[in-house]
């Protein structure tokens, strides 16, 4: 209404004028907005016998609207155009009557404010909207992502924290494990040295090789050359039954072998002229490359060299087992059959280095 009415008021206020003729000009209405433009019609309050009505522009030429209607209930005739912006933004409207040679005119001039038109800022606003709305999208894609690491990333570390934990925990249970076994070893160390016993060697009981200390403790090769490891000297005291304990200083020697023999043996040992000793009915534990070997050939695995060997013949179990002293950690177990006393036995390699019985110290 607002655009009709300022519209109409241009066209009263344009200049009106008659070419030839007598009678009303047409009448130049706003009709509406269409097709991006202003419709404009041509009214006439007077019926022509003949008429023909002319549509021209600012320049002055020829527009083509609607054909010409008539009505005679109101006795008008009619016809409209589409006025756009660009096409002069005025247009005149001619009416000839073709019998009485007579024509009127009107015309009207639109301001382009009263035009639809597109903004020059929509296009960049249109685009700022589709660039804001990528952009947010990215935004949210960025951020899921994100999320979706971040939760990736707590996942494992979290689950590098339990494999820690775990491992941890393992290892805190594989050391209390292992202080709990050196306690138990140490234990019953220090419960198989309460049953020391005084050894001392038997001259009388010995290879010809071998060469005894005057205090009866400690034993060598004489021999320089390589002899069997069976070339052994026995102990004076032999232990019928209960538990028994010795400790043996065999330092730095690179091959040794400690144990017991039965009386049937040593007797035969100091009965023998040669030097023939018995290969079997030995129950000891060999040194010897830096491996220990228990009787009947099983390995001590895990064993460091050591310098001092505690030594325990429990004749009631039937088990004769070896510890290494400075540790007081055991180095394996002897397990057998036998009757009547059972006498330590030792032998040392050839390289002229005693071996010798300690003597045990008194428990602190």
């Amino acid at each position: 209404m607002e655009l009709t009415a300022a519209i109409f008021i241009s066209v009263l206020a344009s200049g009106l004028q008659l070419t030839t003729g007598v009678g009303h000009d047409p009448l130049l209405v706003v009709d509406d907005y269409e097709d991006g433009g202003i419709r404009l019609k041509c009214l006439s309050e007077r019926l022509f016998s003949e008429a023909q009505l002319l549509w021209t522009n600012s320049r002055g030429d020829n527009i083509t609207g609607t054909p010409l209607s008539a009505d005679t209930s109101t006795a008008t005739v009619s016809s409209s155009i589409i006025l756009k912006a660009g096409s002069g933004n005025s247009a005149s409207c001619k009416i000839i009557d073709k019998q009485l040679k007579t024509s009127t005119e009107s015309s009207v001039a639109i301001a382009d404010v009263f035009f639809p038109s597109t903004s020059p800022w929509l296009a960049a606003f249109v685009v700022i909207l589709l660039l804001s709305i990528f952009l947010v999208l990215a935004a949210f894609y960025k951020i899921r992502n994100n999320n979706k690491e971040i939760t990736r990333a707590e996942k494992a570390r979290e689950q590098i924290q339990q494999e820690e934990q775990k491992m941890r925990f393992q290892k805190e249970n594989e050391d209390a494990k292992k202080r709990i076994e050196n306690i138990r070893n140490e234990l019953k160390f220090r419960k198989a040295r309460s049953n020391a016993v005084n050894i001392t060697l038997d001259q009388k009981c010995r290879h010809p090789n071998l060469c005894i200390s005057n205090d009866n403790r400690r034993v060598k090769s004489s021999n320089k050359t390589e002899t069997a490891l069976k070339a052994m000297v026995v102990a004076t005291e032999g232990f019928p039954g209960e538990k028994h304990y010795w400790e043996v200083e065999v330092g730095n020697q690179s091959q040794w072998e400690l144990g017991v023999v039965s009386e049937k043996i040593r007797n035969m040992i100091m009965n023998s002229t040669g030097n023939s000793f018995p290969e079997n009915n030995l129950f000891s534990l060999q040194y010897s490359q830096g491996k220990y070997t228990l009787t009947g050939g099983k390995d001590v695995s895990d064993c460091k060299q050591c310098r001092v060997v505690g030594v325990l013949l429990d004749v009631e179990n039937a088990e004769l087992s070896f510890y290494n002293v400075e540790e007081m950690s055991p180095l394996g177990s002897v397990y057998f059959e036998f009757t009547g006393k059972q006498y330590p036995f030792f032998s040392p390699v050839s390289s002229g280095e005693w071996l010798g019985v300690r003597p045990v110290k008194p428990q602190t």
